[in-house]
């Protein structure tokens, strides 16, 4: 069994990198394959790898467990620290996160005033937690940008035009190590959401040339599109606190909150955190959050669900708080409306509420398509989004469960595991009740906005007064979450549903059926193999041109056939220099080509999702091919 390696700080591997010799960064990508399955673990916690008989790496990690400055890396070579041996140990260790900053406290003083917002039987229910809001003002427009952040904006702009360029096949470690760099800039002045973008990317890059198992070339397209887009905007100056962000999550004086769980859901993330988050409303329909999550992988995202709750002195655990209530006082609130523990809160265990009554009944309370056109239009609070619906289950297709949404002329909406990994519940949950047609269901799940009416279910319960519907323990107060409590034979009715549909048929799905695929297709080339290889397709199919656009234009979508003949053409233009040899062309042109076409794309790509959550039986036509 081989030794996993501690996650490197991204600034440490960068500066490893750049010390490197141009001859030596070369080597750098066959260096670092396979080195880690030598790694050796020693009694203390350091980690040892060795490159032939007179070099030895070691990687010491510090209280937090990564490696996060370049003297806990080192080499017993005669080259060291500027060796290739150091650098291809840390290249092959993952990437740390972020550390996040305490959370500071409140400074005393009166209590705010907290926005209830409008009455929760006509609020939206998936609208953006708030803690705190001051009365109605004139907003200051944000400040500009400092020559610091512009400059760090401009460079990571050039170092992803390179990378995009690259592609997975040429995005080696120097390609990562440069983004990795930009992004640490980016941090330094203030620009965590660029920072994280860059991150994403370069996981991203790593996965897919690593073939890891459930890595997705249009995840790490849509990662390169937010990259750019990104720091294209901050680039021009532009100081949205959007984009710029915020290191610090800036907890604030909540005051006194009373909340009722709703759910509560395991966290994996794939740089080894683990933990649960237990999503919370309040009496008005804010929602709120605690979450408890740490290095521990899968092991602590199991556990932390039956974890107790560190928050005020409160003696719950996760599993009674999302079927229980708490009432706060001193509260701290994130403005992503996470629930802070600081030293000041107190908080008062209150018993349960079922989904049947407030503050839960208004998620339930209107068609599912109102709820994601919301999400639509405000693409920043899909993240934490949560949406509620009565369904039908219809049964199982391929990898979906397909129900139907308890509404006249509703469509086949399609559930897929909200975490797929299979030592979580989400998974055989979902197919024990795929072999239960006709069931009646009432789900809370998160609605999945790259995906044709696709909800990822967080939890289920019975529908009130239907008949063949969940038999759930008192003690589940009419709910079970999907990734933690598992559903038995004895949770669902004896018999067969009374008018079951007559068959499990997957309808049309608006996305796969579109002539969009072809651009999603050429975007998704120059991203696994760079400007060369989306430049060999457009020149290989040049007399084709016409004829592969051609779907698109009978299909009304020109403007998305002229940005991508536009994008081949940039790809294969090749400038010569004064003496006429070719020369390799500037990345910027490509790079916006690539990113008009991509924003368009998920710009249309949303149209057709936000159709999918409306259309009813017979009503969702596949567009033109």
């Amino acid at each position: 069994m081989s030794t996993e390696l501690p996650p490197v700080a991204p600034e440490v591997l960068a500066e490893a990198v750049e010390n490197l010799t141009p001859r030596l960064r070369k080597k750098l990508d066959a260096a670092t394959e396979g080195c880690a399955a030598g790694a050796t673990a020693g009694a203390d916690g350091t980690v040892t790898l060795r490159f032939g008989e007179d070099a030895l790496v070691t990687l010491r990690p510090g209280p937090a467990g990564a490696i996060t400055t370049a003297e806990q890396a080192t080499c017993s070579c005669l080259l060291a620290p500027r060796c290739l041996h150091r650098a291809a140990a840390l290249g092959a260790a993952p990437l740390a996160d972020t550390p996040p900053e305490p959370e500071p406290e409140p400074e005393p003083g009166p209590e705010p005033a907290v926005d209830r917002g409008p009455d929760p039987a006509t609020a939206a229910a998936s609208r953006e937690p708030t803690a705190t809001a001051e009365p109605a003002a004139p907003t200051e427009p944000p400040p500009a940008l400092t020559g610091a952040q512009l400059r760090a904006a401009a460079a990571l702009w050039h170092v992803a035009a390179e990378a995009l360029a690259a592609g997975v096949t040429a995005g080696g470690a120097v390609v990562q190590a440069e983004l990795l760099r930009a992004a640490h800039t980016a941090r330094l002045t203030g620009l965590p959401r660029a920072e994280a973008a860059a991150l994403r990317v370069v996981r991203g890059l790593r996965a897919a040339r690593e073939r890891r198992a459930g890595q997705r070339l249009g995840d790490l397209t849509g990662a390169f599109r937010e990259l750019l887009h990104t720091a294209a905007v901050l680039a021009s100056g532009s100081a949205d606190p959007a984009l710029t962000g915020t290191a610090r999550r800036a907890y604030a004086p909540g005051g006194s909150l009373q909340v009722q769980g709703l759910c509560r859901e395991p966290v994996l993330s794939a740089t080894g955190y683990g933990g649960v988050v237990t999503h919370l409303m309040a009496p008005d329909g804010t929602r709120y959050s605690v979450s408890d999550v740490r290095p521990g992988g899968l092991a602590r995202a199991r556990g932390a669900g039956s974890a107790s709750v560190a928050l005020g002195g409160a003696v719950l655990d996760h599993a009674g708080l999302a079927r229980g209530g708490l009432r706060i006082v001193g509260a701290t609130v994130s403005p992503e409306g996470r629930l802070g523990a600081g030293r000041g809160v107190r908080a008062t265990p209150l018993p349960g509420i079922a989904w049947t009554e407030r503050p839960a009944a208004p998620l339930f309370a209107r068609p599912a398509a109102e709820a994601v056109a919301e999400l639509l239009a405000d693409p920043d609070g899909t993240e934490s989004a949560l949406l509620g619906c009565d369904v039908t289950v219809v049964g199982a297709a391929g990898e979906h469960l397909l129900v139907r949404e308890t509404r006249p002329d509703a469509p086949l909406l399609r559930l897929l595991p909200a975490h797929p990994h299979p030592e979580l519940a989400h998974t055989d949950n979902l197919r024990r009740i795929a072999s239960y047609p006709g069931l009646r269901l009432r789900v809370l799940g998160r609605p999945d906005l790259d995906r044709a009416a696709t909800l990822r279910p967080l939890a289920v319960g019975p529908v009130p007064g239907a008949d063949y519907t969940l038999r759930l323990p008192e003690e589940w107060l009419g709910r079970a979450d999907l990734g933690y409590d598992r559903l038995q034979g004895m949770h669902f009715p004896a018999g067969a549903a009374l008018a079951p549909e007559p068959a499990a048929a997957d309808g049309p799905d608006p996305l796969a059926d579109s002539p969009l695929w072809r651009v999603r297709r050429l975007l998704e080339t120059g991203v696994a193999g760079g400007r060369r290889a989306l430049a060999e397709t457009a020149r290989g199919t040049a007399s084709l041109a016409s004829a592969s656009y051609a779907p698109l234009r009978r299909a009304g979508l020109t403007a998305a056939a002229d940005l991508a003949a536009a994008l081949a053409a940039e790809a294969d233009r090749r400038p010569r220099d004064v003496f006429g040899r070719l020369a390799d062309p500037s990345p910027d042109g490509y790079a916006w080509a690539w990113l008009a076409a991509a924003t368009h794309l998920a710009a249309a790509e949303r149209s057709l999702i936000a159709a999918s959550w409306k259309a009813g039986p017979g009503e969702a036509q596949p567009a033109p091919r």
